[in-house]
């Protein structure tokens, strides 16, 4: 059994992309960030011209917060979050 880091949660990040010219930049910043992404699910709805992706991460307040709220910035991608209540 592993030794769990102080301040860290469990949580999930789901990310809608209505631009999916903006993919590039998306996965720039999830690579930047991979340290905290245990997993990761890419959907492609090509019918409606848009992507979803969930995240499993584990990480800080801050980390996951700087994490969506770079994604959040850019136009055509919504980003919602929910963390753990135990660190």
């Amino acid at each position: 059994m592993g030794v769990v880091a102080i301040n860290r949660r469990i949580g999930v990040v789901g990310i809608v992309i209505e631009d999916r010219n903006k993919a590039p930049e998306i996965n720039n910043i999830l690579s930047r960030y991979s340290e905290i992404i245990i997993g990761r699910m890419g959907i492609p709805h090509k019918e409606r011209g848009l992507s979803v992706i969930s995240l499993i991460v584990e990480g800080t307040n801050d980390e996951i917060g700087a994490m969506t709220g770079k994604l959040g910035n850019i136009k055509g991608v919504q980003v919602k979050s929910a963390l753990s209540t135990k660190y």
